[in-house]
C-alpha cells in the first residue's frame, strides 16, 4: 500500500498548492476590501480589524457599480442567448444536415478561431459606426455574437455528432421536419452543451473589456469590467475601494459556479463519448 498512498499524495499536494494559489487572490482582494485606506497603508496584508462594508457602499454606489452591474447584466443575458439560437441551430445542421457547403463552413467557422480580436477591430469599429450601432447596447450585443459565435457553433457541432444519426432519422420518419426535429430532439439532447456553452460565454462576454471599451466609450454606458478598470484611475490612492469594485464584479462569477459546478463538468465531457 505504500506505493499507491505515495502516488495520491503526489497528486494532491501540487493540486492543493494549485487550489491555494487560485483562491489566495480572492481572499486577499476581500480582506483589503474590508479595510479602511489607513489600515491598508501601515500593513496590506494583516487580517482586516472588522468587516468593514463601507467601502463595498461606496463603490457601488458613488463608483456608480450598481449602474454597471445592471449593464453588464442586461448585455450579457441577451448575447448569451442569440449564441446559444444560433449556435445550436447551426451546430444541428451542420452535424446531421447535409448541405452543399457545409464543410467548408464549418471549416471556416473553426478558422475564425484563430483570428484575434485585435486584427479585427477597427474594421468592426467603421462598421457598427456606419450602422450607427456605436454606443449602444444592440452594438455591444452584436459585436459579441460576432466574436464568439464560432466557438458555440464548434463546440455544439462537435456535441451534436456525438448523437446517433439513427435518432435524428426516427423523428424524420415520425414526420417531423428539420425545425421539428431540431426542437424537439436536438435542444432537449443538447441541455448538458447548452448550458456548458452558455455558462462559457456567459464568462467571456462578463470579463471582456477591449470590445466593450470600443463600443461603448460614454460613462454611462460602460460594462462592469469597464467599470472596475476606471476605478484604478479614480481611486488610485484608495486600494480598499478599488478591491471593493474587484470583489464586486467577481461575486456574480462564483456564485454561478458554486451552484453550477456539477453541470459544467457533464456539459464540457458530455461530447466526449459516441453514443
Amino acid at each position: 500500500m505504500r506505493g499507491p498512498r505515495l502516488g495520491r499524495w503526489l497528486v494532491a499536494l501540487p493540486m492543493a498548492a494549485l487550489a491555494l494559489a487560485t483562491i489566495y487572490p480572492l481572499l486577499f482582494t476581500g480582506n483589503v476590501a474590508m479595510k479602511t485606506r489607513h489600515d491598508y497603508v501601515l500593513d496590506r496584508f494583516s487580517p482586516a480589524p472588522s468587516a468593514n462594508l463601507d467601502n463595498v457602499a461606496a463603490a457601488w454606489t458613488n463608483a456608480g457599480m450598481g449602474r454597471y452591474v445592471v449593464n453588464s447584466l442586461a448585455v450579457v443575458t441577451c448575447a448569451v442567448v442569440v449564441l446559444l439560437l444560433i449556435g445550436s441551430m447551426a451546430g444541428f445542421a451542420l452535424s446531421h444536415l447535409r448541405f452543399r457547403g457545409s464543410r467548408v463552413l464549418f471549416l471556416g467557422c473553426l478558422a475564425a478561431l484563430f483570428v484575434p480580436f485585435q486584427v479585427i477591430m477597427v474594421p468592426l469599429a467603421r462598421i457598427m459606426a456606419d450602422a450607427r450601432l456605436m454606443d449602444t447596447y444592440t452594438g455591444l450585443i452584436l459585436a459579441y455574437v460576432a466574436q464568439f459565435l464560432p466557438f458555440t457553433i464548434f463546440l455544439m457541432t462537435s456535441y451534436y455528432a456525438t448523437i446517433p444519426r439513427e435518432i435524428v432519422d426516427a423523428a424524420r420518419i415520425d414526420g417531423n421536419t428539420p425545425y421539428g426535429v431540431y426542437r424537439r430532439v436536438m435542444l432537449p439532447m443538447g441541455r448538458p452543451a447548452l448550458l456548458s456553452v452558455g455558462i462559457l460565454n456567459a464568462l467571456f462576454c462578463w470579463n471582456d473589456v477591449l470590445i466593450a471599451l470600443l463600443m461603448m466609450p460614454s460613462p454611462e454606458h460602460r460594462t462592469l469590467m469597464v467599470g472596475v478598470t476606471s476605478l484604478r484611475g479614480q481611486y488610485a490612492d484608495n486600494i480598499p475601494v478599488f478591491a471593493s469594485g474587484v470583489l464586486i464584479a467577481a461575486l456574480p462569477l462564483l456564485v454561478l459556479y458554486v451552484f453550477f459546478q456539477r453541470q459544467i463538468a457533464d456539459g464540457v465531457t458530455a461530447g466526449s463519448t459516441k453514443g
